[in-house]
């Protein structure tokens, strides 16, 4: 966690620079009060994200989360993740904090990167929402059959370069 906080840190401190030499105290204090709205209008889905990922770590058992999503669950890992991940809608500030909680009880890396996938890229709230009625179905369609074996494969590549390269950041 502390890496991704020296990023961060140095790209605001990088931008901050950038900023007072375009405009000075004035383009900074602009940047910290849009920064500020921004964080003020997100807070409330943060709130229930984080709150939400407490009730689901406290109420579901581990040995419910280790057989459903954990390393030996294998294929039956992986769809449910792509399952779980396809039917929940929300957005970032909800599944997140979700999918920590499931990792710190024991869920695997390839059914969490394959509920990801699957959120992002077969997530039905969107299809039927969004894609269906704007896009047509035909288009919709297409695009959904040839995106909904994805999840599945990208939970599997994930699984095996974070066993076989020791991922970390």
């Amino acid at each position: 966690m502390w890496r991704s906080w020296v990023v961060i840190g140095t790209l605001v401190l990088v931008l901050g620079v950038i900023a007072w030499r375009n405009g000075g105290p004035q383009r900074v204090g602009q940047a910290v009060e849009s920064g500020g709205e921004l964080f003020i209008s997100v807070l409330p889905n943060l709130l229930l994200g984080f709150t939400l990922a407490g009730f689901l770590h406290v109420l579901l058992p581990q040995e419910l989360i280790v057989a459903w999503l954990g390393h030996d669950a294998g294929l039956k890992g992986l769809v449910a993740g792509t399952v779980a991940g396809m039917l929940t809608p929300g957005g970032p500030f909800t599944h997140f904090p979700i999918l920590a909680s499931f990792l710190s009880k024991g869920a695997a890396v390839g059914p969490v990167c394959a509920y990801i996938a699957a959120w992002s890229l077969i997530g039905l709230n969107r299809f039927f929402v969004w894609e269906l009625p704007i896009l047509g179905h035909q288009v919709a369609v297409a695009r959904f059959l040839a995106s909904v074996t994805l999840p599945p494969l990208i939970g599997w590549l994930s699984d095996w370069l974070y066993r076989t390269f020791h991922v970390s950041v």
